[in-house]
C-alpha cells in the first residue's frame, strides 16, 4: 500500500473527516483490520486564516510548500490537501514537491461526470467562491460551468463555515438556509451542486434537497484512498 501525505488541520474537523473517509475506503476493500498508511502535517488553522484575510497566499503556498516536502521526505507517495480553499495554491505546492498532489477539482469532476451534469453550483468559503481557482479547473480541464450563489448567499455560507462549522458546530436553521440557497442556484440553472468546503456535507445532506449534492470531501477522500492501494 501506498503512503499518503496529508495537509491538514484546516480545520480540524475537515481533517478528521478525511481520515475516517480514506481508512473506510482501506478497509472496505480490504477487509480485516486493514488501514491507511498516512502521514500528516496538521496547520495551525488560525495563522493559516489570517493570511487569507491579508490576502497573503504566497506566504499560504510557502509554508505548506515546506510541509509537502516534509511529507515527501518522510515517505509520502502523494500529497493530498485536505481542503478546498487551498487549493487555491495547489500548483505551487505541487511544484515543491515529485510526487503526484492529488487535485479536489479533479476528483470532483469526475463525480461530477457521475451523475450527467455540465453546469453546477458551487458552495465553500468566499475564497474558494469568489477565487475562481476551481471554477476555472473545472472548465477548462472537464467542460463543466459554474456558478455561485448571489453576494448575500455567499455571506451567509462564508460566515456559517467559519463561525460555526470548523467549530463542530451544526444548526438546523443554519441547513435550512443552506438548503434555501441550493435551491435558488438550482432554479438558476445549476443541475448539481458542489459542497465545496469539507465542513458542509456534515451540515447538508442528500436527503435535505432533491437537488444532486456533489460531495467534493469524499470524492477527494476516495480518490486518495484509491492511489494508495493502486486501484
Amino acid at each position: 500500500m501506498k503512503r499518503i501525505g496529508m495537509l491538514g488541520g484546516m480545520s480540524w474537523e475537515s481533517t478528521g473527516e478525511y481520515y475516517r473517509l480514506i481508512n473506510e475506503r482501506v478497509a472496505a476493500a480490504l477487509g480485516g483490520i486493514h488501514s491507511a498508511k498516512i502521514y500528516i502535517a496538521s496547520m495551525d488553522l488560525d495563522e493559516i486564516k489570517v493570511l487569507m484575510d491579508a490576502d497573503d497566499w504566497d506566504e499560504i503556498a510557502q509554508r505548506l510548500s515546506v510541509e509537502a516536502r516534509t511529507l515527501e521526505m518522510a515517505g509520502s507517495d502523494c500529497i493530498l490537501i485536505a481542503t478546498n480553499t487551498i487549493h487555491k495554491v495547489a500548483d505551487q505546492i505541487a511544484s515543491a514537491v515529485n510526487v503526484p498532489l492529488i487535485h479536489i477539482a479533479d476528483t470532483t469532476a469526475k463525480a461530477i461526470q457521475e451523475v450527467g451534469a455540465t453546469q453546477v453550483g458551487l458552495l465553500g468559503t468566499k475564497y474558494t467562491m469568489n477565487g475562481g481557482f476551481l471554477q476555472e479547473r473545472l472548465r477548462e480541464r472537464h467542460g463543466i460551468s459554474t456558478s455561485i450563489p448571489d453576494p448575500k448567499g455567499c455571506e451567509i455560507v462564508d460566515d456559517a463555515i467559519f463561525d460555526e462549522l470548523v467549530l463542530g458546530e451544526f444548526h438546523p436553521d443554519t441547513r435550512a438556509r443552506f438548503v434555501g440557497i441550493i435551491e435558488n442556484l438550482a432554479r438558476d440553472g445549476a443541475e448539481a451542486v458542489v459542497l465545496g468546503c469539507t465542513e458542509i456535507p456534515m451540515l447538508v445532506k442528500n436527503t435535505d434537497t432533491k437537488v444532486p449534492l456533489i460531495d467534493a470531501t469524499t470524492a477527494h477522500a476516495h480518490a486518495a484512498a484509491d492511489f494508495a492501494l493502486d486501484f
